[in-house]
């Protein structure tokens, strides 16, 4: 059975009056290198009998080091390469991204060597115009982004 993951696609208008959304870069040493296409919600799997805006919330409080509260506006769930499912939903908001401080995960790296190591879920968070995050943002998450601005048109 695939996973279920859960994330808030953050939002805000900025200085020049454009819609900007919060997007995060994964931490670790697989992730170093890669920008184009890497960025993501901040999201995290949704544990057995939780609900997923629960989840949502947790998990940016996990990744950002910051609570929010709604109301929260849900998304269209998608389905990534992997196949896994995510859940999203939009939050009009505002985070200074220079305080974010991340949990830290442990890896195996490299993969199949059974060395563990321990590294931030995600190293950096950022504000971008949309078209800048299209770019930015896997590609099988972007649908949350056309809906985003279809929504706040």
């Amino acid at each position: 059975m695939s996973k279920t993951s859960a994330g808030l696609l953050l939002h805000r208008t900025g200085a020049d009056g454009r819609l900007e959304v919060l997007l995060v870069h994964p931490g670790g040493p697989f992730w170093a290198r890669k920008d184009l296409g890497a960025w993501s919600i901040p999201k995290g799997e949704v544990e057995p009998d939780e609900d997923a805006l629960t989840a949502a919330v947790r998990e940016v409080r996990e990744e950002l080091g910051a609570t929010f509260a709604g109301p929260f506006t849900p998304l269209t769930p998608i389905r990534q390469r992997g196949g896994k499912r995510v859940e999203a939903w939009a939050l009009e908001g505002d985070l200074d991204v220079a305080g974010v401080v991340s949990a830290p995960v442990e890896i195996e790296w490299p993969p199949r060597s059974g060395r563990r190591v321990t590294v931030p879920e995600i190293d950096r968070a950022a504000w971008f115009p949309l078209d800048e995050a299209r770019r930015r943002i896997l590609p099988s998450q972007q649908p949350l982004l056309d809906e985003l601005a279809v929504l706040v048109a």
